[in-house]
């Protein structure tokens, strides 16, 4: 099995053009099954072992969006395991999904988040401090542009058209879009780009549009400590990630009256319901306020 879970995952990379981190998350997914059941010969696995696999983990308190991922794992693994004749069938035909719950995420004030967010540039423009000066630009454009983490990091100088102020940006699937941002973005990474860029490059990276303190590209762990310190305490979560940027621009967006297709648009999203999560957030907002300001509420 280990052997197939190696060409496996190459497929999802290469030929299926996954993400990264969905390839990782197979590949962590699969190697648990194999560990489970003993490493055990890929036609000898039926649709009670991955019952079992599955029925383990929920006792272990996995999260339901997290079997659901398991099972997607399986599903593709032994669609292909078939397609590839490695097996005769695919017992996954009868594995049922679990329904996976949908949380509303975190989404910060429009206020609070340009207050964060404009006082981090005042300190940047007075300090000049190369690394203060590449968090705001961070900051700003994956609020700005709505951008996903991996997108932000994996971006080079000539990804930006700083005369258009727009970004090209690949994302999942390796699909291209080419989104705009705003003045106070293009502000930012001017000051870092002229002032801060230079202090840090060390030539490894010279394309890189974000790199860390060695002067290597930004690391995505290094994004996530960067939107912790800044943003955690604006939205009131210590473990808020860079995709509160990306939900709160999205949400502020919609609130602000913008067209959902342009949303999805921006977001890069595939599907258009998956832009729509964004518009239960702005209901429930509506919803909070009116129940707190209206007499007959």
């Amino acid at each position: 099995m280990s052997a197939a879970v190696l060409l496996y995952t190459e497929h999802a990379e290469r030929v299926r053009r996954l993400s990264a981190a969905t390839v990782r998350a197979y590949r962590s997914d699969l190697a648990d099954l194999a560990v489970f059941l003993g490493e055990p010969e890929l036609d000898r696995i039926d649709v009670e072992d991955l019952r079992e696999w599955l029925w383990a983990a929920t006792q272990r308190g996995t999260a339901r969006a997290s079997l659901a991922r398991r099972t997607a794992s399986v599903r593709g693994f032994f669609a292909w395991a078939a397609g590839e004749r490695l097996r005769e069938d695919d017992p996954t035909l009868r594995l049922v999904t679990p329904k996976r719950g949908r949380t509303l995420p975190a989404v910060a004030s429009t206020s609070s988040l340009q207050h964060a967010l404009d006082d981090l540039r005042v300190e940047a423009d007075a300090s000049g401090d190369p690394i203060v000066l590449r968090d705001a630009a961070l900051l700003e454009l994956l609020y700005g542009s709505a951008l996903r983490v991996s997108e932000a990091c994996g971006l080079d100088l000539d990804s930006l058209d700083r005369g258009a102020a727009t970004v090209r940006v690949f994302g999942k699937g390796g699909k291209e879009r080419v989104v705009p941002y705003g003045a106070p973005a293009a502000l930012a990474l001017d000051a870092w780009i002229v002032r801060g860029r230079p202090a840090l490059l060390a030539g490894t990276e010279a394309s890189a549009l974000f790199l860390g303190a060695r002067g290597g590209r930004l690391g995505v762990r290094t994004a996530y400590d960067v939107v912790r310190r800044i943003v955690g305490p604006v939205v009131g979560a210590d473990a808020v990630g860079p995709h509160a940027l990306r939900h709160s621009a999205a949400t502020h967006l919609l609130d602000g009256g913008a067209d959902l297709r342009a949303v999805q648009e921006l977001l890069g999203h595939a599907s258009l319901g998956t832009t729509q999560i964004y518009t239960h957030v702005s209901t429930e907002r509506l919803t909070a306020a009116y129940r707190l300001a209206h007499p007959r509420a």
